[in-house]
């Protein structure tokens, strides 16, 4: 009998006679918020603004150019455009387009200017984003590596009021990132550092139609 073995025949044994592990009870309520698609989007705002995200809304027309703002108001030089990012959102910028290559190292990821991305879902309560590297998300590291990062919602269609319904959408095999602002931390005097783990820059483009 290998070690292993045995440490599990003594777990079993240990824990054999002991009664049935009571029924998880899921009879909370799926959301405190109205069932308002409108009011659910502008909780969203509210709640990522409080996390220190920049928060801009605009419609299809207008995504180009918005994001070709925030690109030059940031001083960009460089954008990274994950695949399946659509087209529209970055044509109008003149940065340089580095593409989400798997042989990209954390080095050259930290000198991109920044990184536009979609989104899997969007959480209203807790003002959480929430990529999955799907179409137009890319890889994980390249929303933790770059400086400043835009994403991009389309509302209301990718937001949900509630960590609970987010949970019944999204498909747990796959690499989940869940961001609730830029990446920060605190000292024990609570001095705030931002950027430390991820994006000092966190900006938010709630896109209608």
């Amino acid at each position: 009998m290998s070690s292993r073995d045995a440490i599990l025949a003594r777990v079993r044994a240990a824990v054999g006679d002991a009664p049935p592990a009571p029924a998880v009870l899921r009879d909370y309520l799926p959301s405190h918020t109205p069932d308002d698609p409108a009011a659910v989007v502008d909780l969203l705002h509210e709640n990522l603004a409080d996390y220190r995200a920049l928060v801009h809304r605009t419609d299809a027309a207008g995504v180009g150019p918005l994001v070709a703002g925030l690109l030059a108001a940031r001083g960009a030089r460089s954008v990274l455009v994950p695949d399946g990012l659509p087209p529209r959102w970055t044509a109008a910028t003149d940065c340089e387009r580095i593409e989400d290559t798997a042989g990209a190292t954390a080095a050259q990821l930290d000198a991109v200017d920044s990184v536009v991305t979609g989104c899997a879902l969007a959480i209203a309560e807790t003002g959480t984003l929430v990529l999955d590297a799907g179409p137009g998300q890319g890889r994980r590291r390249i929303t933790l590596v770059p400086d400043h990062h835009i994403c991009v919602v389309r509302v209301p269609d990718q937001v949900v009021a509630s960590v609970p319904q987010a949970v019944r959408r999204l498909d747990p095999r796959r690499p989940l990132t869940w961001i609730s602002g830029p990446s920060a931390t605190s000292d024990i005097e609570l001095d705030r550092v931002e950027g430390v783990h991820g994006p000092r820059t966190l900006e938010v483009v709630l896109l209608s139609g």
